[in-house]
């Protein structure tokens, strides 16, 4: 439970992190990031307020933006059910996968992919936009976010390249609360298939453990789960993503 908690607490500074302006109560933490793609802005919890007192303060706080709200083990009980109640639509369920970095299974990284931290939001940023479905028009705010990012924690931007210099794979590292958790894992349409994600996900691990991080967290989509269940990830939990 103490792995669990933490990598909800975790999960919610890594996303804070893109927010714009006031972020809530702690019993109803919103993120706004003006990017115009529904995970980067949202409500990340519900805890002691009435679901549709609830509702009425995110419509307010996320109006104008697509947005999504996080059920998940650090809301009350019965929460999903709730806003389903309230006309909510069950977008997906997302399993929450914890690692102890020593036990992951290895990952070669293939001898034409290079792997290096950046900087360079210019090139970072639409490399992972085009895989996570941040429309055209939605990179510039989300270059400009990127850049002011401010998080409880360390955000670390990993980026594969080919020879060329051409970023085929990516991958965020969010050093908070004891753990590596790993955002925006992806690999470019037409080089799927050939280890990148997998390679990409090994060296944030090899990070985390250069600086005495001995944990590894993440919410997977259904694409990647057996790749990091393969990788020895356990799925501890789980969040219902909701839309109105």
């Amino acid at each position: 439970m103490e792995l669990l908690e933490a990598s909800l607490a975790a999960h919610r500074a890594y996303l804070l992190g893109w927010n714009t302006g006031p972020s809530g109560s702690p019993d109803l933490p919103i993120y706004r990031s003006e990017v115009p793609h529904a995970p980067l802005n949202g409500v990340l919890r519900v805890g002691g307020r009435a679901p549709r007192e609830a509702l009425a303060e995110a419509r307010h706080r996320l109006d104008g933006v697509p947005r999504i709200w996080w059920a998940g083990p650090d809301s009350d009980a019965g929460t999903a059910d709730a806003l389903l109640s309230l006309g909510a639509v069950r977008l997906a369920r997302m399993p929450i996968m914890t690692l102890a970095i020593d036990k992951a299974a290895s990952a070669p990284t293939p001898p034409w992919l290079q792997i290096t931290e950046t900087t360079d939001m210019f090139e970072f940023v639409p490399a992972y936009a085009r895989v996570s479905g941040i429309s055209p028009d939605g990179v510039a705010v989300a270059i400009e976010r990127e850049r002011a990012f401010s998080g409880d924690g360390t955000v670390i931007r990993l980026a594969g390249r080919l020879d060329d210099g051409q970023i085929v794979g990516t991958a965020v590292a969010w050093l908070s609360h004891d753990l590596l958790t790993l955002y925006f894992v992806g690999t470019q349409p037409e080089h799927r298939r050939r280890g990148i994600g997998a390679a990409m996900t090994r060296a944030a691990l090899d990070l985390a453990r250069e600086r005495g991080i001995r944990t590894a967290a993440l919410t997977s989509t259904a694409a990647g789960e057996s790749v990091y269940h393969g990788m020895g990830f356990r799925t501890v939990g789980a969040f219902d993503l909701m839309s109105f």
